[in-house]
């Protein structure tokens, strides 16, 4: 049985006074776990413990329960050793029994413990079960063993061990689920995929999350496609959803994963079916009064395989996806040439924000375009908004419709149909026409200065060489005058 490492991650130790000596312990004592034993016998008891010097237990979190063992009680056992100059040391050491119910190999979970708030972590391993110690033949028993007529025996051989079955598995109602909101999309068009636990109220007195977070990495990973652009959604709550089943029965929903996975090719969604393992509790078939004895089992769930069609997009085919609905805004309400306003084209709905780009503004005789300035925010009900604000500066009077610069082609999955975002707001600007002014370097506060100042005579263009060539044979004499120097130094 290889075990690596005990590791101990606790909070900061309290300083030492110096290096040279010892550092006191922390207020929580000094706690290390105890190496279990890689094999045990059928009638005796395998240990889980762990040791603590220098401070009282204040409290410890549970040991964990392992599948195929009965969790006993736990042993306290304080050691106290005489030390030189009549100095006292106690050792607690705090051990939970498990007894095995039958022969054979088991894995021991990894598991953490708080102690007195200092976190001890255990790597999983496994543990062998053997068969009952032979008992001693009679008749080669030395001096001070039993004599023959005398029997001796554990507990579990004179009124038997028990047995899991004592125990029974209740049924439950668990689920693992993978769901999509389409099983047929187009080449751009959103899915939203989820990974669920559904399971009944009452069955959370049973089941509970085993090695969760490794599970979710692996499940993750198994979710990946890499033909699509994908968008994780924000991380999922940790309390379930209350949902009715379509028999009408109450379940409680745990939403482990959301991804929406966007479509790069025509290439169809394939999802394998996934695992989750959970820890299950046995209960007995016989309790008595205030008996709360439980047996740990493992017990995994299938999510079946989940496949989303992918369709092309029909003639041309070159477009942006989605149901949007154009919300568009124009700053002030009188306009006037020469004076800058701003123009807003926001865009709502679903979709795949990220892929949203308005094509260049058209250009326009007598008009200077600026920008736009992109911001984009997520929207409760999870659609979008993404807005382009532009700066607008017109030079010549006139009526200026919006729907001349800026338009937005895009196909709707929804309709199958190609559509475009047209604006429809228009705004008259009223003055004179104004030529737009070229700009003079003698005008500007800073370059007519620094223009006038500076030297009219031309530089070789290897000017930059010819220093490279002065700073090489600058550093070529010290080396040379270090190099005489400690010639001479010999």
């Amino acid at each position: 049985m290889v075990w690596g490492a005990w590791l101990l991650a606790a909070g900061p130790l309290g300083a030492g006074r110096a290096w040279a000596q010892a550092s006191p312990a922390a207020a929580g004592g000094t706690v290390a776990l105890v190496p279990p034993a890689a094999s045990v016998p059928l009638a005796g008891p395998f240990t889980l413990a762990f040791r603590l010097r220098g401070a009282a237990l204040a409290s410890h979190s549970d040991f964990p329960d392992m599948e195929g063992f009965r969790k006993a009680t736990i042993v306290n056992t304080t050691t106290t050793r005489l030390l030189p100059g009549g100095q006292r040391s106690t050792e607690l050491t705090v051990a939970q029994r498990y007894f095995p119910y039958t022969e054979g190999d088991y894995a021991v979970p990894a598991f953490v413990l708080t102690v007195n708030g200092q976190v001890l972590r255990s790597p999983a391993g496994r543990v062998h079960v053997g068969g009952a110690a032979q008992a001693p033949d009679a008749s080669a028993a030395g001096p001070g063993t039993a004599p023959p007529d005398v029997a001796s025996g554990s507990l579990d051989q004179l009124l038997g061990k028990p047995k899991p079955a004592y125990f029974y598995e209740p049924p439950d109602a668990g689920a693992l689920a993978l769901e999509a909101d389409h099983d047929r999309v187009f080449v751009g068009q959103g899915v939203r995929v989820n990974l669920y636990f559904y399971l009944r109220p009452a069955d959370q007195a049973v089941l509970n999350f085993y090695d969760f977070n490794n599970q979710l990495t692996e499940l993750l990973r198994r979710l990946r496609q890499p033909t699509t652009w994908e968008v994780p959604a924000a991380d999922p709550s940790v309390l379930p959803d209350t949902v009715r089943a379509a028999t009408g029965e109450v379940r409680l929903r745990f939403r482990l994963a959301t991804h929406t996975y966007y479509p790069l090719t025509q290439a169809a969604l394939q999802f394998p079916a996934l695992q989750l393992t959970l820890t299950k509790f046995k209960l007995l078939k016989k309790p008595q009064p205030g008996d709360t004895e439980r047996l740990a089992m493992y017990k995994t769930y299938t999510a079946p395989a989940l496949r989303v069609a992918v369709r092309p997009l029909p003639p041309p085919g070159a477009a942006v996806v989605g149901e949007y609905a154009l919300q568009e805004g124009v700053s002030g309400t009188r306009f006037r040439t020469g004076e800058a306003f701003t123009y807003t084209f926001g865009v709502e709905g679903r979709g795949n924000a990220s892929a949203l780009v308005l094509p260049a503004p058209r250009p326009h005789a007598g008009l200077k375009v600026y920008g736009p300035d992109i911001r984009e925010e997520q929207l409760p009900d999870g659609r979008f908004r993404k807005s382009f604000r532009y700066r607008l500066v017109v030079q010549r009077p006139g009526t200026l419709a919006f729907d001349s610069l800026v338009r937005l082609p895009f196909f709707d999955p929804v309709a199958a149909r190609y559509d475009t975002l047209r604006p429809e707001l228009r705004v008259v600007v009223s003055g004179a026409e104004k030529a737009v002014a070229a700009a003079s370097p003698a005008d500007d506060p800073f370059y007519g200065p620094a223009l006038a100042r500076a030297d009219t005579q031309l530089q070789p263009l290897n000017m930059y060489h010819q220093v490279g060539r002065y700073a090489t044979l600058l550093v070529a004499l010290l080396l040379g005058v270090a190099a005489v120097g400690w010639w001479r130094a010999r």
